[in-house]
């Protein structure tokens, strides 16, 4: 089983609960545990924050309801980013809100596409911090595979080493839309390093990345945060495509939803041995995050139950060979008997 590294020093006083956001007319929360957060490091600082924005988003009318999860989650890490003492920060969710979109009644939305927002937060900094950790201590980790919602500012707001390639495999619409406004501020991914995209809803994502340049015989860090995916079906579908393009030893990370399609939330033992099998079955060893024990490493208590939220934070690693590396082996195996043939056919 994988180790998970600690993220924060053991609280000195008893955790302080998450408060629920402020009035609109605020600016930050009256919220500051006794604690001391990670430092940040490369990560983007507050005075970052881009000031304007990109451009209109689309009518009311014209969202649905991807779209609209998608801000959502946008406007969470813009709240958290206003906090005194934030878990992190994101200078360009700011862009992606408009006016009316901040007071969009989230009950609108359907259940699974929303993210509870304590458990959000939590998500956002452990992937994060988990992202740092692998891509500092390893010089492996230059493909980088975001699975998202397609507004998600990893690309901008944290630091890439050289040479790095980001995928983000979301849904089209919505991720144009938010690129144009991003760029509008200047939003850019570090020097030397480039930024691909891949439609979800392409009828072969696993030819669309590879399209893009994504080399199997090269380690790779996936990361699964906000691609929609209303159906169990639909993780089998993705399991099977990073299994076959991962390469050994690359590892993913990230949080999945409760699916619809099966047991109810309460059930949370037979529907994680149910998330085991179905990893195992594509080759990969997975661990299960608890949202407690990181909120305890970052001296939180959550305030909602995790058997609400439906949701599970994993680690899983690849223990196949990738489509590339078999191609690359049955090659050297057939070069190897034809030279063979030939020495043999000398000796006669």
């Amino acid at each position: 089983m994988l180790v998970l590294p600690t993220l924060a020093a053991p609280p000195l006083r008893p955790p302080p609960r998450l408060a629920p956001p402020p009035p609109a007319s605020f600016s930050s929360w009256n919220w500051r545990p006794n604690r001391k957060l990670l430092q940040p490091g490369p990560f983007a600082t507050a005075a970052d924050a881009p000031r304007g924005r990109g451009g209109p988003l689309p009518e009311p009318e014209e969202r649905d309801q991807l779209f609209l999860a998608a801000l959502h989650a946008a406007r969470l890490r813009d709240e958290e980013s206003r906090r005194p003492d934030p878990l992190f920060i994101d200078p360009y969710a700011v862009v992606l809100l408009s006016l009316d979109v901040a007071h969009q009644a989230p009950e609108s939305l359907i259940s699974h596409l929303m993210p509870c927002p304590d458990h959000y937060r939590i998500t956002t900094r452990y992937v994060d911090d988990k992202l740092q950790n692998l891509i500092t201590s390893s010089d492996n980790f230059r493909q980088i595979v975001l699975l998202t919602d397609g507004m998600d500012t990893r690309p901008y707001r944290l630091c890439w080493p050289r040479m790095s390639v980001v995928y983000d495999v979301s849904p089209g619409r919505i991720f144009s839309t938010a690129a144009q406004q991003l760029r509008g501020v200047g939003a850019k991914i570090s020097r030397n390093c480039i930024l691909l995209h891949t439609p979800s809803e392409s009828p072969n994502i696993q030819e669309g990345l590879c399209k893009n340049g994504f080399n199997g015989n090269k380690p790779s860090l996936w990361v699964l945060q906000g691609l929609p995916m209303s159906t169990s079906s639909s993780l089998e579908n993705l399991l099977l495509v990073i299994s076959n393009l991962a390469m050994k030893g690359s590892i993913f990370i990230g949080e999945l939803t409760h699916f619809p399609d099966w047991t109810a939330a309460a059930d949370m033992v037979s529907g994680k041995d149910r998330l085991e099998n179905l990893f195992f079955t594509q080759g990969f060893q997975v661990s299960f995050v608890h949202y407690e024990n990181v909120a305890h490493d970052l001296s939180l208590v959550l305030a909602s139950p995790r058997k609400q939220c439906g949701r599970v934070l994993f680690v899983a690693e690849q223990l196949r060979f990738s489509d590339a590396q078999l191609e690359n082996f049955r090659m050297h195996f057939e070069r190897t008997q034809d030279d063979a043939d030939e020495e043999g056919f000398e000796e006669l």
